[in-house]
C-alpha cells in the first residue's frame, strides 16, 4: 500500500478524449480493436471456465499479475481494455460476478490507472473496483460494494460508496467455559 495521503486519483493516468464525441466513442484510437477482441474472448473464457488453474493462466496470458494460489470466482471480469494493469497477490479471492476496472470512459478524458489486491485479500460477489484502488493484505470487500478509495490491509469495506465496517472482534472464535 502506498501511504495514507495519496488516493486512488493521485495514480491515475488522464488521457484527453481523441477528436469530437465522449472518450468510449474514440476507443479505437486508445486501444487496438483487435487486442481488445482477443482480451474479451479470452475473458468470456476466464468467466465461465470453472477450473482455477485454467482461469489463471489466460489470466496471465492476458497480462494480469497473478500470484499462485488467486481464486477467481465464476462470471467475475477484469478490465478488457487494459487488464495488464491489474495484480492480484496470493492467495486472493475474486468473487463471482465481481468486476475489476482499471479504466474510466468519460466526455472530456478517459483515464487509466493500477489495481492492485494484497495477498489473502477477498472480493465479494457482484463488487466493483475502480481504477487506481490498492486492497491491502488481508482486507475484505462486501458483496455488491464499489470499491473507490484504497482498502488499508485487514480492513472491511461495503456500501456504496464502500466504507469500513468497523472491528472484526465477531469474527473470532467463541471463548469456550470452563
Amino acid at each position: 500500500m502506498t501511504d495514507e495521503n495519496t488516493s486512488r486519483h493521485d495514480r491515475i493516468r488522464r488521457h484527453p478524449t481523441p477528436g469530437p464525441g465522449n472518450s468510449l466513442s474514440g476507443w479505437p484510437t486508445a486501444r487496438s480493436p483487435a487486442r481488445v477482441a482477443i482480451s474479451y474472448l479470452v475473458i468470456w473464457l476466464v468467466r465461465i471456465s470453472p477450473s482455477l488453474r485454467l482461469k489463471r493462466w489466460l489470466l496471465r496470458q492476458l497480462g494480469v499479475t497473478v500470484g499462485p494460489g488467486v481464486s477467481w470466482g465464476l462470471e467475475a471480469t477484469p478490465d478488457v481494455f487494459w487488464p495488464e494493469l491489474i495484480t492480484i497477490e496470493a492467495e486472493a479471492l475474486v468473487g463471482y460476478d465481481a468486476t475489476i476496472l482499471c479504466h474510466e470512459f468519460l466526455q472530456d478524458e478517459y483515464r487509466t490507472g493500477e489495481v492492485r489486491i494484497g495477498e489473502r485479500a477477498m472480493i465479494g460477489a457482484g463488487a466493483i473496483v475502480l481504477p487506481g484502488v490498492e486492497i491491502g493484505a488481508d482486507a475484505r470487500v462486501a458483496a455488491n460494494s464499489l470499491v473507490t478509495r484504497d482498502v488499508p490491509p485487514n480492513t472491511t469495506v461495503a456500501g456504496v460508496p464502500a466504507e469500513p465496517m468497523g472491528t472484526d472482534d465477531t469474527d473470532e472464535e467463541p471463548q469456550s467455559e470452563s
